[in-house]
């Protein structure tokens, strides 16, 4: 066994990135460049990660123009000014030798792995003649456009909006989507979560010891080791936060509905919830009340495997919490077709101990409009938001806006598999063109096989990405995006208790011929003859146009790299206005309570949180009331196969960086010592998982850490595509063992199904 110290650990990552140079040279790629030092921007930069979607604050250097190295930025207090793996494996993703640095065509058949180098102008021009030929012959709606949501999407929307497309895409429906659309039918805005001050946390399967969101995830180490917060987690296998908590309840997939409506059941019944909050800011609660009433602890026993007596006790204990407890709505390992309602059942459970806007609970963030208004003065500078007259406005629907319950899902980032069946099936009508950017749905949307089927089908395909992703693979042209060490980006608002902005700087000179992707769709839109549409000259010009022409205002925020305005805000947290309030002289007055409690408004149609819904009872017939369905995942023959993150990966997007690979290659799969021998499988073993739409292999990891009636795998692994020389035929693909099923109301991917479990 090799000691995985600092060394070993350094030294690692360069051989495996030498290997896998030396097995292929991409053309177009990293390794096809003659070597060159790194080029530092300045002594030390602060800007912002992107090895996943939380985005942390950064600070980096170049050392001896050969590294790069990444740390926090000390000024992002709740970060701690630290870094998880990923993060600190940036640099590898920098300078990996399959890294795409020039554009690329497809010279061969889709998927044959034959690419010929060509320049930026050659690109746009085949962008634009196979763009613009789909819009003159078929309208701008035959052409999706998908993009992971976040950093630059904004760009990339609006030149789809130019473009005269209405079909938009975030990865919203096969990851966060539910919890989003279920906050918003309530509250009618998302919340956030105040980890760091609970003192009892309630977990569905949220691994935020895994699946890292650097801030929540400090946030809840120190309510558990400073404050000796109870953390109960309710998942099916024992994973890291399971370990760290203080009860693991092993339910059964898709049944933790019943578990959180359980819960509410008790608060109502036994008269634990918190009878003056729900009257003052609750609408719904009867409708509510009468539907969870059959909700007993003793019928989700036998649906879920969780004790009544469990159920009944922690109830209990969550009330006595309360209000600085919070039940956790993030992600889970199980997807389900009840997702709204599991999501809005968690939000109940919140809502019923009256924990909005207080400590250890849930919270509205507070941007600087808000904030400065609270205040009585200007706090915090206001972010405009630069516009563009004369847009053109799509005339056809979207391709998901015929189902009318999606109504919530068209504006928060549609139904992305939806793609599919207008592509193979002309539903609702026929799709010609897909542009993509940093997205990759042939890993992480469902029924592997379909997807590919879209893609083929597809009159042309565009991605814009740092490798030759799997989707990319199938590309016709791809537009080599800079790596985010090497790009300027807008002020972004990272607002929380208060306002905060933060800012992505380059950190080296760009290597190679990539460009970053706002670059990218502003000459893209320029060569499909949108120019009129982009007034901006260059990044500077729109971030002063963000900033009100405020240049030093602008230069702190890019000094600083991370900025926090004012002192932390809860409106119904005494403690916190009374500060708030010796801060600022001309603040709002509190009310007699010392609270801002009066000013608690919410953006639904009766400006309450609305526990029940007239609004969803319109587009969703039946959905008005959270309730109880049962949702079968699997045959009686069948095992549950479930999947989840893993702390050294980000979904479908980092298992071919080498440090990376090198920390993690493929995904075992969990399986329980009884099923295991029951099967004849022992530790170790090959192993095949069959479902409905697809077969994988891999090896099982015989382990007591999960049900007897389920499977586990980490998701990401197993790519098919050449290209990815490290992450290629590593582990299993949990995304060809998934079916396309889109779950109601929130339009999410079904990320649960049944397996047959053999050795190979």
């Amino acid at each position: 066994m090799i000691k995985l110290d600092r060394r070993n650990f350094i030294k690692g990552a360069g051989a495996g990135g030498a290997t896998c140079a030396l097995a292929t040279m991409l053309p177009g790629s990293l390794a096809a460049l003659e070597k060159e030092p790194l080029k530092a921007v300045g002594k030390e930069v602060a800007s912002i990660c992107e090895m996943c979607s939380t985005r942390c604050p950064i600070s980096a250097r170049v050392v001896d123009g050969k590294n790069v190295f990444i740390t926090g930025n000390k000024e992002a207090k709740s970060f701690g000014g630290k870094v998880c793996a990923r993060g600190g494996a940036g640099h590898s993703l920098l300078y990996d030798p399959q890294r795409i640095v020039n554009p690329l065509k497809r010279v061969g058949e889709r998927g044959e792995g034959k690419w010929a180098e060509i320049s930026w102008d050659e690109a746009y021009k085949m962008m634009a003649t196979n763009l613009n030929r789909i819009k003159r012959e078929h309208g701008p709606e035959a052409v999706a456009f998908s993009s992971k949501k976040g950093s630059l999407s904004g760009h990339f929307f609006h030149l789809a909006k130019a473009f005269g497309s209405p079909n938009t895409f975030t990865h919203g429906s096969l990851c966060p989507g539910a919890y989003v659309i279920a906050a918003k039918s309530m509250f009618g805005t998302k919340l956030k979560r105040d980890l760091g001050n609970s003192e009892y946390i309630i977990n569905f399967g949220h691994n935020i010891y895994e699946g890292i969101n650097m801030s929540e995830t400090r946030g809840m180490m120190k309510a558990q080791s400073e404050r000796g917060a109870k953390l109960v987690v309710f998942e099916p296998r024992f994973s890291v936060v399971a370990d760290k908590a203080d009860e693991w309840h092993a339910v059964r997939p898709g049944t933790d509905v019943a578990v959180a409506l359980a819960l509410c059941h008790v608060l109502i019944t036994d008269k634990l919830y918190d009878q003056a909050f729900v009257e003052r800011y609750v609408v719904g609660f009867e409708a509510f009340a009468a539907e969870v009433k059959a909700y007993t602890p003793e019928w989700a026993e036998g649906i879920t495997d969780v004790k009544a007596k469990d159920i009944r006790r922690i109830a209990h204990e969550l009330a006595a919490a309360a209000p600085h407890a919070v039940v956790d709505f993030g992600h889970r390992a199980t997807f389900t077709t009840e997702e709204f309602d599991m999501r809005r059942a968690i939000f109940a459970a919140n809502v019923l101990i009256g924990n909005i806007e207080r400590k250890g609970g849930l919270y509205l963030g507070k941007k600087a409009k808000t904030y400065n208004k609270f205040a009585g003065e200007t706090v915090a500078p206001k972010l405009a938001k630069p516009g563009v007259e004369g847009m053109p406005k799509p005339t056809a629907k979207r391709i998901d806006q015929m189902d009318k319950q999606y109504t919530m899902v068209w504006k928060n980032g549609g139904v992305y598999q939806s793609i599919l069946a207008a592509t193979l099936e002309a539903k609702p009508y026929q799709l010609r063109g897909w542009v993509m950017s940093r997205t990759n749905p042939m890993q992480t949307m469902t029924d592997r096989a379909k997807v590919l089927a879209a893609l083929k089908k597809m009159e042309f395909v565009a991605v814009c990405d740092v490798y030759i992703s799997e989707t990319a693979a199938y590309a016709d042209l791809i537009l080599p995006e800079s790596t985010y060490l090497e790009r300027d980006e807008e002020i972004a608002d990272k607002s929380g208790k208060n306002p905060a902005y933060y800012v992505r700087q380059r950190v080296v000179e760009t290597i190679g011929n990539t460009k970053p992707s706002w670059q990218i769709f502003k000459e893209v839109g320029d060569a499909l003859g949108l120019s009129k549409f982009y007034p901006w000259a260059n990044m500077e010009t729109l971030q002063l146009a963000q900033m009100n022409r405020d240049d030093k205002a602008l230069r702190h925020i890019k000094e600083k790299g991370y900025v926090s305005y004012g002192k932390p805000l809860m409106l119904r947290e005494p403690s916190m206005v009374a500060k708030f309030t010796d801060t600022y002289a001309n603040a709002r007055t509190p009310d007699d309570d010392g609270t801002y409690a009066s000013a608690l408004k919410f953006k639904t149609p009766s400006g309450k949180i609305e526990l029940s819904s007239a609004a969803v009872e319109a587009f969703a017939p039946g959905r008005g009331v959270i309730r109880y369905r049962d949702a079968p995942l699997k045959r009686a023959d069948e095992l549950y196969f479930i999947q989840g993150k893993v702390a050294v990966h980000t979904n479908g997007a980092t298992h071919n960086v080498p440090i990376l690979a090198n920390l993690m290659a493929d995904n075992a799969v969990w399986i329980h010592p009884l099923t295991a021998g029951r099967l004849g499988i022992s530790h170790g073993d090959a192993i095949r998982l069959t479902s409905s739409v697809g077969s994988e292999t891999s090896y099982a990891m015989v382990t007591p850490g999960i049900r007897q009636d389920t499977v586990f795998a980490y998701m990401g692994f197993g790519s098919k595509n050449k290209e990815l020389i490290r992450a290629s035929g590593k582990g299993l693909h949990c995304g060809n063992l998934l079916p396309d099923s889109t779950a109601p109301v929130v339009g999410m991917n079904l990320h649960t199904t049944g397996v047959k479990v053999e050795k190979v």
